[in-house]
């Protein structure tokens, strides 16, 4: 299913409001995904990939599939999100070797997912937190 974008100039926006971004490595990709994110999603991806760049000072970001990734080694990645309708998915790779584990399960055992809604509530400690930690974690070869 698609829809169409805010901006008839800009990326089209597909189902849940995900924007449809070329694949690239680097900043700009991901902030080019962030700044197509429909109404308050912007405002958490900004704040998702704000955290992530203050944490982690070696940090490289990608987008491939329509979803910005994140990770501190070549080739890995520890975190992705995505636009769902009702909030933004955040994926860490190694999640249920996180502590405390992310909220939400995942048919893949090591996959833990956090959900931000339209209420915005991030616990930017914790999100900082499980960041350090999947750090330290071998990454996803993606």
């Amino acid at each position: 299913m698609t829809g169409s974008s805010d901006n008839a100039d800009g990326p089209r926006l597909l189902s849940g409001g995900n924007p449809q971004i070329p694949k690239g490595m680097g900043e700009g990709p991901v902030q080019d995904y962030i700044a197509a994110m429909p109404g308050w999603k912007r405002d958490v991806g900004r704040r998702i990939d704000d955290i992530a760049g203050a944490t982690l000072p070696d940090l490289r970001r990608m987008v491939k599939w329509n979803t910005p990734f994140y990770g501190v080694t070549e080739g890995e990645w520890i975190m992705g999100f995505h636009c769902l309708t009702r909030y933004v998915k955040v994926s860490f790779f190694r999640g249920a070797r996180l502590d405390p584990v992310p909220p939400v399960g995942s048919k893949h055992p090591e996959v833990r997912y956090l959900h931000v809604g339209e209420d915005g509530v991030l616990d930017q400690d914790q999100f900082a937190d499980w960041l350090r930690q999947a750090a330290r974690l071998p990454g996803e070869k993606l």
